[in-house]
């Protein structure tokens, strides 16, 4: 049996995935940010992964790796039906909450969590300046009103 991965599409689906949880992020107060439900997010640390759960379902994660002494934040991920309930809000915070307890700095590769950290700059500290990662400092809207290219596509691809 022969195993084939299609490299584009892979690309394409995390890009709407991200695409989804962007959208989603809620940029009001921090205190706001918790979803209506009641969310359990677990360090699952042989996985490398913090989990959301509802109840006994897994709803969200946010993976990780150590590097260096650094929390690497590499790629988040909510299920479809539960997106639009600042579940990747609150799951970004409460990680964020656990790294700044820790002491530990970040690198940023996932794009939703530079986006999060980009609308609640209290967290920009927590990022390492000399390894800030690719998803850290992401592209923001122009000042005067108009879209980039990109977050134009992404609002264009979630309707």
């Amino acid at each position: 049996m022969t195993l084939t991965i299609d490299i584009e599409a892979e690309a394409a689906a995390r890009e709407e995935n991200n695409a989804a949880l962007i959208a989603g992020l809620d940029e009001k107060a921090l205190g706001d940010a918790e979803s209506s439900w009641v969310l359990d997010v677990i360090n699952d640390a042989e996985r490398g992964r913090w989990i959301a759960t509802l109840g006994a379902d897994a709803i969200a994660e946010l993976s990780y790796r150590y590097v260096g002494g650094r929390v690497v934040l590499l790629t988040a991920w909510v299920a479809p039906a539960a997106r639009h309930n600042k579940v990747a809000t609150e799951l970004i915070a409460r990680v964020l909450d656990e790294v700044r307890e820790s002491g530990k700095k970040i690198t940023v590769i996932c794009p939703v969590v530079g986006e999060f950290i980009a609308r609640h700059p209290e967290y920009l500290d927590l990022i390492d300046e000399v390894h800030p990662g690719s998803g850290a400092f992401p592209r923001r809207r122009p000042t005067d009103g108009t879209h980039d290219e990109e977050l134009a596509a992404f609002e264009h691809d979630l309707g």
